[in-house]
């Protein structure tokens, strides 16, 4: 299900009980500043882990979120226009939560001299873009607002440390390492440090490292480390935090006059014939070495000019100088599964092959080859193998 879809402040939607961003790619730089552990009652990791995982629902609050990262990406067109995708894949970026229960709650995602605001009141959702001036409404079925039927869930990058926190203890399991590291104090709160190490050497990602509230079990920031290193590539954590149910006005609004009000249903529009989705996509592998194998057309739909593109697809129309930069800083490579062009940041591995298909994981290439000698997967919007879609380049 997506709500708006034309840009990236648009990409917002309103899955019963949490609240996420679509499109976009998570991450933070450090954000406690060095202090002394503060004392918490001793617990266990396996007892950490199930306390965190136990928890449903995240309990009332007001806070701060700070998203950036440091991925060793080329420099990428766009990049000084903080509301662009370039500007999502490297920097950092603030957001102002204030949540009372999943029906009600308000995301403020401030720029400079802008703001985009997404909130929900019980049956209702509007998304606020002040640039444009322009405010969504949607209306939110009964069955979806009193909880008896839950909101389709989107494919979706997570807003919150909760929710971050939540995608990554669903790995847990044989393939990784649990344990426990000194406490910390996040944004003013006293947390314990649980660490997620994936044993396989094949994974770039080296520990997720989840602070997690000592009083009222939140994760109050998520690391990603790229293995081998010391310091976070991918962080998203609370800056300033306090657990207290924001007033009801936080959640009431009204169209500012002279704003263009567009009216969506919650279920959304059907996707243009032809333009790849997320039911597009096909995992190989499990765990921390999972691979998502894509058709090529992904490519081509973002480029401009493509009739399939950014309104079919959920891409925004500024992808296409993005994937062309990418494409450009990819190496040539071949094997045993054909040949291509890889493109290997200290967290991601993306193989583009020369038959079509678009491999991506946070994985050593050697992954993504063995994954590309692999039958292709019978994508519905996949290119001929003849005619692979792939953006133009020069050498």
């Amino acid at each position: 299900m997506k709500l708006f879809s034309q840009s990236r402040s648009a990409r917002w939607a309103v899955p019963a009980g949490a609240v996420v961003v679509v499109g976009a790619v998570i991450a933070g730089s450090m954000i406690s500043v060095a202090e002394a552990a503060p004392s918490l009652p001793s617990r266990t990791p396996a007892q950490l882990l199930a306390d965190v995982t136990a928890r449903t629902s995240s309990p009332p609050l007001t806070g701060t979120v700070v998203e950036t990262s440091s991925l060793g990406l080329p420099t990428l067109p766009g990049a000084d226009n903080p509301t662009s995708v370039s500007a999502l894949l490297a920097g950092s970026h603030t957001i102002r939560i204030w949540y009372a229960d999943p029906s009600h709650f308000r995301v403020a995602a401030p720029q400079s001299m802008s703001e985009s605001d997404l909130i929900r009141n019980g049956s209702n959702a509007w998304l606020w873009e002040s640039t444009k001036n322009s405010v969504t409404h949607v209306a939110i079925p009964d069955q979806v607002a009193t909880g008896h039927r839950p909101a389709p869930k989107p494919a979706a990058t997570p807003l919150t440390p909760q929710q971050a926190a939540d995608e990554i203890l669903a790995e847990v399991g044989p393939t990784t390492t649990v344990s426990s590291d000194t406490n910390v104090t996040v944004a003013g709160q006293a947390a314990y440090q649980l660490v997620l190490t994936p044993k396989s050497s094949q994974s770039l990602v080296g520990q997720i490292r989840i602070a997690v509230d000592g009083a009222n079990d939140v994760p109050l920031r998520l690391q990603v480390i790229v293995r081998g290193a010391n310091t976070p590539a991918v962080q998203i954590g609370f800056t300033s935090v306090s657990f207290v149910k924001p007033a009801a006005a936080n959640f009431a609004f009204t169209p500012p006059a002279g704003a263009t009000v567009k009216q969506q249903s919650l279920s959304g529009g059907t996707p243009r014939a032809g333009a790849p989705t997320a039911s597009s996509a096909y995992v190989v592998g499990t765990g921390w070495l999972a691979v998502a194998d894509l058709p090529g057309s992904v490519l081509s739909s973002a480029m401009p000019g493509n009739a399939t593109g950014a309104a079919g697809s959920g891409l925004s129309g500024d992808t296409g100088p993005i994937i062309n930069a990418l494409f450009r800083s990819a190496t040539r490579v071949s094997g045993s599964w054909g040949s291509g062009r890889l493109l290997k940041t200290s967290l991601v591995s993306v193989l583009i092959t020369d038959s079509g298909r678009v491999l991506i994981g946070a994985v050593t290439p050697q992954v993504l080859y063995q994954a590309a000698a692999q039958p292709a997967p019978a994508h519905p919007s996949a290119p001929s193998a003849a005619h692979p879609a792939q953006p133009k380049t020069t050498k």
